[in-house]
């Protein structure tokens, strides 16, 4: 007797994600870079960076998931990781460190942002 194993289904994205991920690419420049990050058991973070050099995330589920999304999006791409042609472009939005920083962004020891004046 033969042991068949059945293909896996194809991962299922949810509309939302999608429509996401397309607004943000068209508010973007059109093009994005992703990089697929492993967050433990939450999924794994697809943070992208638009041509812009604007960044955004997403989570999704699990791997599987964050390569569907990268092939199912036209203009998105995915990188093997932070390198230093991709480190160079990022510019994060006005607000994004503060956004980030939390408490410490109330500070006023602390210098600003060098995109923020």
């Amino acid at each position: 007797m033969s042991v068949e194993t059945a293909a896996p289904a194809p991962v299922k994205l949810s509309s939302s994600l999608v429509d996401s991920v397309k607004g943000f690419l068209a508010d973007h420049g059109g093009s994005a870079t992703a990089v697929l990050q492993p967050i433990g058991r939450i999924g794994v973070r697809v943070t992208l960076v638009g041509a812009d050099g604007v960044l955004g995330d997403r989570v999704v589920a699990d791997l599987p998931t964050a390569k569907r999304l990268v092939e199912v999006i036209d203009g998105l791409t995915e990188a093997d990781e932070w390198d230093r042609e991709l480190t160079s472009v990022v510019t994060p939005r006005k607000g994004h460190w503060a956004q980030m920083a939390g408490w410490v962004a109330k500070q006023t020891r602390f210098p600003k942002a060098r995109n923020e004046k």
